[in-house]
């Protein structure tokens, strides 16, 4: 017994040790990833800024921008989703450092007749009116990377100071090394919780500057569906195949229709949020229907829900997607922040090495749609360099459909995307 004690004891201190080793690596390489970069905003306190009232201009101008976006962010036969808010806070950071015709055109595409300081104050105050709750979570988060080098670039300090008023950004000095990779990559996953691991395979010796946005939703519906609402259906693909997966089968009380399309709005937990589909009808394709939609009309088709029992029946899907949105934002109308001659960025920075312009905007995006409630995760990527390199009723969603995350207070799609395929 003495022996059996003895060897009992060893094995229980043997484990012990091996769980503190563990937790000392962990901790190590916990450090390891730690940020080396100096932060920026170190001394510059954020100004007090009223904000501007969210108006129907303001929805109306957004909604288009929304929409045209989503139109030129699709792939054929690809799931698609974008997040337009995302998008627009990571450029109008970008604008705050631009001057001139190129100033002029992202005005016009970011907020048609809206200016940038206007821009500024609105999305202010919208970003902050977006509800973070228990069972439904929302954050964004917003991060400037420069290049660590003063004889090369100069960075402007009213540009740094706008972007930490309106939207609270990180500012961050940098070596543009591998460590500088792995720290932007982690901010990426930590702002995403995981949902995105990173945005960037290198740095370029011509990047100078990195402007990044991320958002997370995270949310339960108001009413989780049961085991009893799941079961197998066929959805049909955009070429026709079947697939027999697992669909959601639930009773809502919002219903959509046009002349084109039918749908539902599902709302989820706490009543901030809502899952809107839409349904083509079967002789129109999802790529036309898109393509026939605009600012107004889909605030209209949302605005106008009629309120009556929907037996509506969705598949549960997860997906991720990037798209480099550089030609999709040239064809919208600003074509001059992306050349490198034409590029006027002087309220940014300057730089001795040339001209500074928006060599990439990239967008990652991640969804999960099941049971219990929705997940998503966005970040845009501006890599700003500065060499010359231009670049009652039933619904039921079982062949190609697109959808959107609403917020419920102004309609306005944070996310927006189409399911074309399913596996």
């Amino acid at each position: 017994m003495i022996m059996k004690n003895t060897t009992n004891k060893r094995v229980i201190t043997m484990a012990i040790c091996l769980i503190l080793l563990s937790a000392m690596l962990f901790n190590l390489a916990s450090c390891a990833i730690e940020a080396k970069a100096a932060n920026l905003m170190e001394g510059i306190d954020a100004n007090v800024v009223a904000g501007k009232q969210i108006d129907e201009k303001f929805i109306d101008n957004t909604a288009d921008f929304s929409i045209e976006l989503f139109k030129r962010s699709l792939k054929e036969n690809e799931n698609a989703l974008i997040s337009p808010l995302s998008v627009i806070l990571a450029l109008s950071m970008t604008a705050n450092g631009a001057d001139n015709e190129t100033l002029a055109q992202m005005e016009q595409v970011l907020g048609g007749d809206i200016t940038i300081d206007q821009l500024n104050e609105y999305l202010y105050t919208y970003s902050n009116s977006l509800p973070s709750k228990d069972k439904s979570k929302f954050s964004i988060a917003n991060s400037i990377w420069f290049r660590d080098d003063e004889e090369r670039l100069q960075v402007v300090p009213d540009f740094l100071q706008k972007n930490v008023d309106y939207y609270n950004a990180a500012a961050y000095k940098s070596a543009f090394d591998d460590q500088t990779l792995a720290d932007i990559n982690n901010w990426v996953k930590n702002n995403t919780d995981g949902m995105i691991d990173k945005i960037l395979d290198q740095i370029s010796d011509d990047a100078v500057m990195y402007l990044i946005n991320a958002i997370v939703f995270d949310a339960e519906w108001e009413t989780i569906y049961r085991e009893d609402q799941v079961a197998k259906r066929d959805f049909t693909n955009m070429d026709g195949t079947t697939v027999n997966i697992d669909m959601m089968n639930s009773e809502e009380t919002k219903f959509l229709k046009d002349r084109s399309a039918t749908g539902f709005i599902k709302p989820y937990a706490n009543d901030d949020y809502s899952f809107v589909a839409l349904l083509p009808n079967e002789d129109i394709s999802v790529y036309d229907y898109i393509s026939s939609l605009t600012g107004e009309t889909f605030l209209d088709i949302i605005t106008n829900a009629q309120s009556t029992g929907v037996n509506a029946t969705m598949p549960k899907f997860s997906y991720d997607y990037t798209y480099k949105m550089n030609e999709a934002l040239i064809d919208m109308g600003m074509p001059n922040a992306f050349h490198s001659e034409a590029a006027d960025f002087t309220k940014m920075a300057t730089s001795s090495r040339g001209n500074i312009f928006i060599f990439e905007v990239l967008h990652k995006t991640f969804i999960s749609v099941d049971e219990r409630g929705t997940k998503a995760g966005a970040v845009t990527k501006v890599e700003m360099q500065d060499e010359c390199a231009f670049m009652g009723e039933t619904v039921i969603l079982n062949r190609p459909f697109v959808y959107a995350i609403i917020d419920n207070a102004t309609n306005l799609p944070i996310f927006i995307g189409t399911v074309t395929n399913l596996k």
